[in-house]
């Protein structure tokens, strides 16, 4: 008999929980990934993340080598695999991390009700958060929707001394086999030209002063891993409690956003705040297209998703001041711009995605009021003054190539104050 770990968005060995706590159990421990074809089918061939994944698969598939067994990986419908792998294997346990998203939930939910229908004990395990979503509650159990209050129970309620790091693994405790990691090209993949960087934390001691500065090297390419679960989040808030408020409230907002969207499912296709729904939104497709090339003329605009396109990255100022113009100044709908972003990001996450797209369209729980309109070339002045950030991915800027811009300031800030205020739904 053996126990299953099934691996999802925790792509580690060490410090993770449903693998930590399988290892306690009296059976050997198989480790499993299944590349998820309900996922996969939605993406296109070159994805990076799906590179990021394997190459990750790899390298734990080598981690297990050398502890006499290999990674067990399966392609299709998870509830189809895990039917198959009853057939297959005689299962004791089974074991994963919990995931909040909706999908997620469903799917984890089939899963566990077929495997306990097949007599097997199936336990999921906190472990990308430090406080799930019904942990962190207001004093008459409802959840915050406002992230300053939610934070302050959040620090209130965290205890550094609490957070354990259990990194131990003993080899004898594996199963026996033999890896079989498919190759990119047998589920339809090919390699991405582009590279997920390695985590930073030496520019956390700064970060409060260099975070909002695109062209310094101030932040830690740390959400991509956490993303992935390439690291445990535990790890990471004990490295950074004491030395960076500013960046341990970075973290905060990615678990006050998976609570939100845990608690209200409906905002991955609505606007949470429902009095915005009739705000019509103008979504002229060429402007969309000019927006997505970085061919605004704009140039912290361009150069924002120029990089975006080039790398798979933003940096979180540029993001906001991207957002911003196409909601208000282009009047597009927050989910055009929201579904771009999930197309190109690394560290594409459905709730700070979305959470993030509707605090800059206004129309979100804790967002910036409809009234408030980035000058993207105030912006410019603010953040990047020698053009240091925009001269990098846009160097054509001081050419005739370069276009004009393609709406003026003053006129689409009134126009959106006007077709926000006619919009608004009392």
């Amino acid at each position: 008999m053996i126990t299953l770990t099934w691996l999802r968005r925790d792509l580690r060995l060490n410090d993770n929980t449903a693998l930590q706590q399988a290892l306690k159990g009296p059976n050997k421990v198989l480790v499993l990934f299944i590349f998820d074809t309900n996922i996969l089918d939605e993406l296109e061939k070159n994805d990076a993340r799906v590179s990021f994944i394997h190459q990750q698969l790899e390298l734990l598939n080598s981690q297990l080598v050398k502890m006499n067994s290999g990674l067990l990986v399966k392609t299709g419908d998870p509830l189809k695999v895990w039917q198959q792998l009853v057939n297959e294997y005689n299962i004791g346990e089974v074991h994963f991390n919990r995931d909040y998203e909706p999908y997620a939930t469903n799917r984890d939910k089939q899963v566990q009700q077929f495997l306990q229908k097949s007599g097997i004990a199936c336990y999921s395990h906190k472990d990308q958060v430090i406080f799930e979503p019904h942990e962190v509650l207001k004093p008459d159990g409802t959840p915050y929707t406002v992230y300053t209050p939610y934070k302050n129970k959040w620090l209130q309620k965290f205890n550094p001394a609490n957070v354990e790091v259990k990194e131990s693994l003993t080899s004898n405790a594996f199963a026996k086999i033999r890896g079989n990691i498919p190759a990119l090209h047998k589920i339809g993949f090919e390699v991405a030209k582009v590279k997920v960087e390695p985590y930073d934390l030496s520019v956390v001691a700064n970060y409060a002063q260099k975070r909002d500065l695109p062209a310094e090297n101030g932040t830690s390419n740390l959400s991509v891993h956490l993303r992935f679960g390439t690291v445990s989040i535990r790890q990471i808030v004990k490295q950074v409690y004491a030395l960076s408020p500013v960046f341990l409230s970075e973290l905060i907002w990615r678990e006050f956003f998976m609570q939100i969207l845990y608690h209200y499912p409906r905002v991955v296709n609505e606007n949470f705040k429902t009095k915005y729904n009739g705000v019509q939104w103008r979504n002229n497709e060429d402007e969309f297209k000019r927006w997505c090339k970085g061919e605004t003329g704009y140039p912290i605009v361009d150069a924002g998703m120029r990089q975006l396109s080039q790398t798979g990255y933003m940096h979180n100022r540029v993001r906001m001041i991207t957002a911003g113009f196409l909601c208000k100044h282009l009047l597009i709908d927050w989910r055009w711009g929201e579904a771009w972003f999930a197309k190109k990001l690394l560290d594409y996450e459905l709730a700070s995605n979305n959470g993030n797209w509707q605090w800059a369209a206004g129309t979100g729980c804790d967002a910036a009021p409809y009234f408030r309109v980035f000058n993207p070339t105030e912006q410019v002045k603010k953040f990047d003054k020698a053009l240091k950030y925009i001269k990098k991915w846009v160097p054509e800027l001081d050419s005739f190539a370069y276009p004009q811009p393609m709406v003026e300031h003053k006129m689409a800030r009134e126009r959106a104050l006007e077709v926000y205020k006619k919009g608004l739904i009392n």
